[in-house]
């Protein structure tokens, strides 16, 4: 079990969605954070003046993962006037400094390369960052102490809405497969399956090709009795066309979504075609049971309610 702690955030202005200093209680680093229209008055502050670590985070092009920058200056205060002028990106930035002076140029790339090795592997944002960095060279001790003070920075991380750096862990698990499923499928009303609409090019590379389906919102009261998916192809396809049983799910992006990771490669089904369900019906997840799945005709045998 993890260390409970506290933070303390302070917000200079009374604006909870504009600058934020956050500290701890036995701690001498400082996160600051702040929304990119406020730079051109956020800079003036003296804690820009010191050697950090920075992140600037914006949308990317895949709208369930943020597009995230890491670096490291001698001087936050330049570097990140920058990026201000230079980088459109970034809707807003996070900085931690030392208050005690005790990060100097190499901790802070130390930190810059374990951030960007970080956020790499696991996966949940799109790096902006062009060259990974290399670990530089750090005594024992010192490399003791950045790394506490890298522990420090992800535990506030996820508190400020930023979990890049956190391998998504499996929040169900499963692990069901399709054999025999017609009938081991119990016979009950309670929804196991979950449909989900997608554009053929996306269905064919991820739900065929990876086998997997990802950026779908489930509600919390769903996540643990979801055991299969089904995979409905909008126009000009028109149908649910394959199924697969889900080995687990884990969260995806920042944005309250999850990925389903397939146990084994989706089966065909059917195809179910869309019918005389009403308008809009598939625009979002629809959920329903196995046996149902396997014995609809049409869209409508599937989300009409009895």
């Amino acid at each position: 079990m993890a260390d409970p702690f506290t933070i303390r955030i302070f917000v200079p202005d009374g604006d909870p969605e504009g600058v934020r200093i956050i500290d701890r209680m036995n701690w001498t680093g400082l996160g600051i954070v702040f929304p990119r229209s406020k730079w051109p008055t956020t800079k003036t502050r003296a804690e820009f003046r010191k050697t950090g670590v920075y992140i600037l985070v914006g949308p990317s092009e895949d709208e369930d993962l943020p597009l995230v920058y890491i670096g490291q200056t001698d001087d936050l205060k330049g570097r990140i006037d920058a990026h201000f002028t230079g980088k459109d990106f970034w809707d807003w930035g996070v900085v931690f400094i030392s208050t005690s002076g005790g990060l100097n140029r190499a901790h802070v790339t130390w930190l810059e390369h374990a951030l960007v090795d970080r956020a790499a592997k696991a996966k949940r944002c799109k790096l902006y960052n062009a060259n990974s960095p290399g670990e530089p060279a750090l005594s024992e001790s010192e490399k003791a102490d950045t790394q506490g003070f890298l522990k420090e920075i992800l535990q506030i991380l996820p508190l400020v809405g930023l979990r890049v750096f956190e391998v998504s862990q499996p929040v169900a698990t499963p692990r069901v497969t399709t054999q025999n499923a017609a009938v081991t499928a119990p016979p009950t009303r309670d929804a196991d399956t979950i449909i989900v609409p997608a554009q053929q090019e996306g269905f064919e590379k991820v739900f065929l090709g990876e086998n997997r389906w990802r950026a779908i919102r489930i509600g919390g009261g769903m996540i643990p009795k979801i055991k299969y998916i089904a995979g409905y192809q909008t126009q000009p396809v028109s149908a649910i066309t394959h199924y697969a049983p889900v080995d687990h799910i884990e969260p995806y992006g920042d944005a309250g979504k999850y990925q389903l990771v397939f146990s084994e490669p989706a089966k065909p089904i059917g195809p179910i075609p869309y019918g005389d369900a009403p308008g809009g019906a598939m625009q979002g997840p629809r959920y329903t049971t196995l046996r149902k799945l396997l014995a609809a005709k049409t869209l409508t045998d599937l989300i009409a309610k009895k």
